[in-house]
C-alpha cells in the first residue's frame, strides 16, 4: 500500500488534488491507516493513470468519473479508448508539423482539420448504416452505387468549406467527441420524427403569437423561444444552445433563400421575427 506522498512522488500530482478527487468520488482511496491516513494500492495508481490521461486532453471530471465507473467497460476498453485519443492526437500533431514545414518552404498554407479521414469514414459508416433501403436507392441512382456515393462523401468532408461547417459545429457541440457522439449515436427515427413535429407545432405556435401582435421581446414570444431551442437541443444534441441558435438566426436574417421559404410556409415577415426574436433572447440569456 501507498501513502499520499508516495502517489504524489510517483505521479506528480499534489496531495491537495488527490484529496479532491477523493472528496468527489472520484479516487477513492483503498483503504487508511492505523493513523487515519489515506492508502493506495497498485489500483488505484492505474486508475489514477487513466484519470490524469484524460485530464491531458481536457476532459472533465465529470465524464472522465462517468467513463471509469462504467461498469461495461473494461480495463482493455479503457486503454483503447486512451491509444485512439493518442493516435488521433499524434495524426494531428504530424499535420501541423506539415504545415510550419510547408510555411518554412514559404507556402501560405495551414492544416486543421477537425476530423481526419478515418474517422470521416467512421461516419459514413454509421449514416449508411441506419439508412433504409429507399434513402440507399437514392444515393445508388444519383453515385452510380454507394462505393461512389462514399467517395462523394469523403472528397467533400475534405473541402475548405465543409471543414468551415465543422469548426462551426465545434463552437455549437463543445468538442470533437460530442460530434462523433451525436454523428454515431443519434436519436432514433421514431424520437427524431417526434421532435421535427414539435419543433412545428412551436413555431406555427410562434406565428399565431405574431399575428396577435405580441412583441418581439415580449415573454410570450421568449417563452416560445425558448421551448424551440430545448427540442433543437435534444434533436441534435448539442452543447451550446446560444450559439446553436444564434448562428441559426443568422441564417434566416442573412440567407434569401431561406428566408423565403419560412415566410411561404409561416407568413411574411417570419423569418425575420424568428430571427430578431432569437437574437433577443439569447443574446439577453
Amino acid at each position: 500500500m501507498m501513502t499520499v506522498k508516495e502517489i504524489s512522488d510517483i505521479t506528480g500530482i499534489s496531495r491537495r488534488t488527490l484529496h479532491y478527487y477523493d472528496e468527489i468520488g472520484l479516487l477513492k482511496p483503498t483503504g487508511k491507516s492505523d493513523a487515519g491516513y489515506r492508502l493506495y494500492d497498485n489500483r488505484a495508481l492505474e486508475t489514477l493513470r487513466q484519470i490524469l490521461f484524460f485530464r491531458e486532453f481536457g476532459i472533465p471530471l465529470k465524464e472522465i468519473r462517468a467513463v471509469i465507473e462504467n461498469p461495461s467497460l473494461s480495463r482493455n476498453q479503457i486503454l483503447q479508448t486512451q491509444r485512439k485519443m493518442l493516435a488521433a492526437e499524434q495524426e494531428r500533431l504530424e499535420r501541423l508539423v506539415s504545415s510550419i514545414d510547408k510555411i518554412l518552404k514559404g507556402e501560405k498554407y495551414m492544416d486543421f482539420k477537425i476530423f481526419n479521414e478515418t474517422e470521416v469514414e467512421e461516419i459514413f459508416n454509421s449514416m449508411v448504416s441506419k439508412m433504409g433501403k429507399e434513402e440507399k436507392s437514392v444515393f445508388t441512382k444519383n453515385y452510380g452505387g454507394m462505393e461512389g456515393f462514399k467517395e462523394h462523401f469523403m472528397e467533400n468532408a475534405s473541402s475548405g468549406k465543409t471543414q468551415e461547417n465543422l469548426k462551426k459545429m465545434l463552437e455549437w457541440y463543445g468538442s470533437k467527441e460530442n460530434i462523433m457522439d451525436s454523428a454515431l449515436n443519434p436519436a432514433g427515427r421514431e424520437v427524431a420524427d417526434s421532435l421535427c413535429k414539435r419543433l412545428e407545432s412551436i413555431m406555427d405556435k410562434l406565428a399565431e403569437r405574431k399575428k396577435q401582435g405580441y412583441a418581439v421581446d415580449s415573454f410570450e414570444i421568449k417563452e416560445v423561444v425558448a421551448e424551440y431551442g430545448f427540442v433543437q437541443k435534444k434533436l441534435f444534441g448539442i452543447k451550446n444552445e446560444n450559439k446553436f441558435m444564434l448562428d441559426m438566426a443568422g441564417l434566416y436574417k442573412d440567407n434569401e433563400e431561406a428566408k423565403k421559404v419560412y415566410d411561404i410556409k409561416y407568413g411574411e415577415g417570419m423569418a425575420d421575427f424568428f430571427a430578431e426574436a432569437v437574437r433577443g433572447f439569447y443574446r439577453e440569456k
